[in-house]
């Protein structure tokens, strides 16, 4: 994802997505979403600004992947569980959660406009519970990414490492 045209609204985003890495990982997920949409909520673009930080955090996911996947050589495998531990199929996952795998599978396959539009199909559906978990699954991936990635001694974006060195 291309920073947007105003450099103060690139730094704020990358602040929010940030501060709700940090509360992810400290194992807040509802606090990082009230980051996420306590912000939005107070922007007069937040529709606009929820999607761009979303997909922020997918073109981030999707560096990420590249990185892991040793650009492609090495392939990275998607896993989708249920809440008692099961792997389920991708078709039968919750619809905010489809929504999210196949945002993330778009914007890994470099289209970034069907990233968009399954961001769009959330924002659409306008129901706050659903956005929320597509903002927690984005949330949950760029983290666990940028861990194995942390490990492995990978690259991760700066904004994204100063989110992870936040923690104790």
């Amino acid at each position: 994802m291309r920073p947007p045209q105003d450099p103060d609204r690139w730094a704020r985003l990358t602040a929010v997505a940030g501060e709700a890495l940090a509360a992810a990982r400290a194992g807040e997920d509802a606090v990082a979403v009230d980051l996420v949409t306590g912000y939005l909520s107070g922007s007069p673009e937040g529709n606009e600004e929820i999607r761009e930080l979303v997909l922020l955090l997918f073109a981030e996911c999707s560096s990420m992947v590249g990185a892991l996947g040793s650009g492609g050589a090495t392939p990275v495998k998607m896993q989708v569980f249920d809440e008692d531990g099961n792997e389920v199929q991708i078709d039968d996952a919750d619809p905010p959660v489809r929504t999210a795998i196949r945002a993330l599978l778009a914007e890994v396959h470099g289209d970034q406009d069907a990233a968009s539009e399954q961001i769009e199909i959330a924002l659409a559906n306008g129901q706050p519970q659903e956005l929320a978990t597509v903002v927690l699954q984005a949330l949950r991936w760029t983290l666990k990414l940028a861990i194995e990635c942390e490990t492995r001694d990978l690259p991760i974006a700066p904004w994204i490492t100063a989110s992870l060195d936040d923690q104790p």
